[in-house]
C-alpha cells in the first residue's frame, strides 16, 4: 500500500492507498518540534485504528509545504516503515509544466492539487484549497500550471480577529441567518462565511476569464464544504485531491 503524506501549516493529512481506492484518511497536528520517534509512534498507533497494519505500508509520497518538517518525515518513513518516501519537489516527474516565473517557488501540495483536478476534471480548470491559506490555483487547457492567488484562511482572518480586537470573539464557523447580522456573532459569520464566499465568486470569475473561459472549478480543504455551498461556483468538492495528486505523482514515478 502506498501512504500519501501532505505536511500543512495546520496539520499533516494523510492517506492510504491500495491501488487507485483510498482506504483509509487521517489528520494529526503540525508540530515542527516534534521529534522523527514522536511522529513516527503517532502514525504507528493510528493506522491500526484506520483498519490499515503498518506493515503492509510498502511506499510512502509526500509534500509539505513545513520545511523543518520534510527532513523529519524522511526519517521517520525510514525508520518505522523501512521505505524512503517520494518528496514531491524540483526533479520529481509531476507531468505537469509550471509555468511560474520560479517554479521552484510554487508549493509542492498546490503541484498535486492540480495534477490531480487535471486527471479527474480535465482542464482548464481553477483549483480552490481552503486551508491555512485561501489558495487559488490555474491549470490551463493545455494542461500547465499556469500561477494563481494566496489569501488568508478563513480561520486566519478568524483569529486575526479575535487577537486584534478587544470586543470581537471566536465564533463557530457557520453560514448566518441573513447577510445583516444584528448580533455580534452573526456578523462575524456573515464576514467570515459569506465574505469568504462572494471574494470566492469573484476571483473564480476572474480566472475563468484569464483562462478563456469553460474551466472546471474544484473545491478541496477543511472548509470547502461550507464554503462551497455559499459560492455556487464549483463543480466538484474533493477533499482527498492532494492526497491523489500524490498517489498520481508516486505513480509516474515508480520504478
Amino acid at each position: 500500500m502506498l501512504l500519501a503524506l501532505d505536511i500543512g501549516n495546520t496539520n499533516v493529512t494523510l492517506g492510504v492507498f491500495d491501488g487507485e481506492t483510498l482506504k483509509a484518511t487521517g489528520r494529526i497536528a503540525t508540530e515542527p518540534g516534534r521529534m522523527p520517534d514522536e511522529y513516527g509512534l503517532f502514525l504507528r498507533q493510528l493506522l491500526p485504528m484506520k483498519g490499515v497494519p503498518p506493515e503492509s505500508v510498502k511506499a510512502v509520497a509526500l509534500c509539505s509545504v513545513v520545511p523543518p518538517l520534510t527532513q523529519t518525515f524522511v526519517d521517520l518513513c525510514k525508520t518505522y516503515f523501512g521505505t524512503a518516501p517520494l518528496v514531491v519537489g524540483a526533479g520529481v516527474k509531476t507531468g505537469m509544466k509550471v509555468l511560474y516565473d520560479n517554479p521552484r517557488d510554487v508549493g509542492s501540495d498546490r503541484i498535486a492539487d492540480a495534477v490531480a483536478a487535471m486527471k479527474l476534471y480535465g482542464v482548464p480548470s481553477i483549483i480552490v484549497d481552503f486551508g491555512t491559506a485561501t489558495v487559488f490555483d490555474a491549470v490551463t487547457k493545455d494542461g500547465e500550471y499556469l500561477g494563481g492567488a494566496i489569501a488568508p484562511g478563513v480561520h486566519v482572518a478568524a483569529e486575526a480577529l479575535f487577537h486584534r480586537t478587544s470586543q470581537l470573539r471566536r465564533v463557530e464557523l457557520a453560514r448566518p441567518p441573513a447577510a445583516i447580522g444584528r448580533s455580534t456573532v452573526h456578523s462575524l459569520q456573515s464576514g467570515l462565511v459569506l465574505g469568504y464566499a462572494e471574494m470566492v465568486k469573484g476571483m473564480v470569475a476572474r480566472f475563468d476569464k484569464e483562462l478563456g473561459g469553460g474551466c472546471k472549478v474544484i473545491a478541496t480543504g477543511g472548509l470547502a464544504d461550507l464554503i462551497a455551498k455559499e459560492a455556487k461556483v464549483f463543480d466538484a468538492v474533493s477533499p482527498d485531491l492532494t492526497l491523489v495528486g500524490l498517489r498520481l505523482i508516486h505513480e509516474l514515478n515508480a520504478g
